[in-house]
């Protein structure tokens, strides 16, 4: 069973928001080290599973919609199913994780601290659950300590469908599907999915756009 959430949708990022960083640090989100026959061995890096878990956590505590992750991975690294493949290499490690939170609005959180992209989205997992730890304890009432992070835009190419119906008429002619009704939109998905991957000849761009009409179904709960 995948441990990347289903409501999370994966892509390349096309432009970071302002400079990357020059200089980076190795991650410091490391397991307890352990004990064996008497000799302590170093902790080893949390795990990407475990991190996509804890993700999803907070996603869910926060009744977060329309998650987006992109990291620095070219289109052909990502596999059918919209998620990149174990072995992908990104170009850089910056990720930028966005959705949209009730009565708040669209935050984004891109992060490009640490030298892996892993390490980065368990950085913002981290800075998720603190985030929410403020409302816990009842220092803010409206989800004021978001709203410093409304301003920072993801930005992915080519862009995305404005909504479900606009994704489902895209998906139907890419697919050279004569009449959409007919088809359900997951049938007409796992067509396009299937035309444009490019272990399958397609086109890298076109996938990643297969991708964002993806989310705008997931968007729309028809999926």
């Amino acid at each position: 069973m995948s441990a990347w959430p289903d409501t999370m949708n994966v892509g390349p990022i096309r432009e970071w928001p302002g400079a990357l960083r020059t200089s980076r640090v190795a991650s410091p989100f490391n397991r307890p080290p352990k004990y064996v026959d008497g000799k302590r061995v170093p902790g080893t890096p949390v795990p990407l599973g475990q991190t996509l878990r804890d993700l999803d956590r907070e996603l869910r505590e926060l009744g977060a919609k329309g998650t987006e992750l992109l990291v620095a991975i070219d289109p052909a690294q990502f596999r059918m199913d919209g998620r990149p493949y174990a072995n992908a290499r990104a170009e850089h490690p910056g990720i930028i994780l966005s959705f949209d939170i009730p009565n708040v609005g669209h935050v984004s959180y891109p992060c490009d601290a640490f030298t892996t992209w892993e390490s980065n989205l368990r950085a913002v997992t981290l800075a998720l659950e603190a985030l929410r730890k403020v409302d816990r304890y009842g220092v803010t009432k409206r989800g004021e300590q978001y709203r410093g992070f409304l301003a920072i835009q993801a930005t992915a190419a080519p862009a995305g469908f404005r909504d479900a119906d606009e994704a489902i008429a895209w998906l139907a002619t890419f697919s050279d599907v004569e009449r959409a009704e007919k088809a359900s939109p997951r049938v007409l998905l796992r067509l396009a999915q299937r035309r444009a991957h490019p272990d399958q000849d397609g086109d890298p761009e076109l996938f990643h756009r297969v991708s964002l009409a993806e989310s705008a179904l997931r968007k729309g709960g028809l999926l």
